[in-house]
């Protein structure tokens, strides 16, 4: 485990794999370093220098008060310096995958000049039409439980708002990964916030003023709200691609994912 400091002092570990090129992969909700350690190890193979960090407040990173998507921009770049330069002693830059919500603070460190070359996102869970209605009370409980320290209530509140069944979550609550989610669960705030305004629309305005090439990718077996949210985004950016693929539910194997990301860097380098 590497640390790096961030501009307000919090200390974001990180793990890195091979060498080469930079790509920093940001997780979602309930997502560690250690969650996409596996992927970070396939890009590392794929002759990448493979980055997966702890986002603030999760795993081994700190977490300073208050909390502001700017902050968490400011711990990308952090990692993204701390990992290391550009032969030549040029500002070192990073490709992006983000995951779900991961993917959506992704695009805003893009958007907000983090150092940035090329950035990819797997399904950001923007609203669309025909998706789940956006709860303006969501946020304001997801703050009131966090406060009251009711850890497994804001995991029941996540996957009850999300459309699960009562009995998924209580067989959620009898699996090995409940433990690991109520440690997580305060972080969904943070999650939440990244997504922008109450209604959590696709950024178009944010979109389009992305600078890099981006590639939004889908799975087949994702909602169709989420796979339209994916293309969407890439419709929205100016050199915006959207790809999709056999896949399971909000998630897409690693031997299908990892080959098709690097060859989207290379050319994002060469570009």
């Amino acid at each position: 485990m590497d640390t790096a400091t961030s501009a307000d002092g919090t200390v974001i570990a990180y793990e890195r794999w091979g060498e080469g090129p930079l790509v920093v992969v940001v997780g979602g909700a309930f997502n560690d370093r250690r969650t996409w350690a596996e992927l970070a190890q396939a890009l590392a193979d794929e002759g990448f220098t493979a980055v997966s960090y702890d986002r603030r407040g999760r795993g081994d990173s700190g977490d300073t008060e208050p909390y502001a998507v700017e902050r968490e921009i400011e711990d990308l770049t952090a990692v993204i310096r701390s990992v290391g330069g550009e032969p030549g002693g040029a500002e070192p830059a990073a490709c992006l995958h983000g995951v779900s919500s991961g993917a959506a603070l992704a695009l805003q460190a893009a958007a907000h000049g983090a150092p940035v070359r090329a950035l990819s996102g797997l399904e950001p869970p923007y609203g669309v039409e025909g998706g789940p209605p956006e709860d303006p009370d969501y946020l304001p409980t997801l703050v009131r439980l966090r406060e009251q320290g009711r850890n497994a209530d804001i995991v029941e509140f996540f996957m009850s708002g999300i459309g699960l069944p009562p009995e998924a979550i209580s067989g959620a609550r009898q699996s090995p990964i409940w433990d690991g989610m109520v440690a997580l669960a305060p972080t969904l705030v943070y999650d939440t916030q990244c997504l922008g305004d109450v209604e959590h629309l696709v950024p178009v305005d944010l979109l389009s003023q992305l600078r890099v090439p981006a590639l939004f990718v889908s799975s087949n077996a994702s909602p169709e709200w989420l796979q339209r949210a994916a293309q969407e985004c890439a419709a929205a950016a100016p050199d915006g691609t959207h790809r999709a693929f056999e896949g399971e539910f909000h998630s897409i194997a690693t031997n299908v994912l990892a080959p098709v990301l690097a060859e989207f860097y290379r050319g994002a380098a060469q570009s």
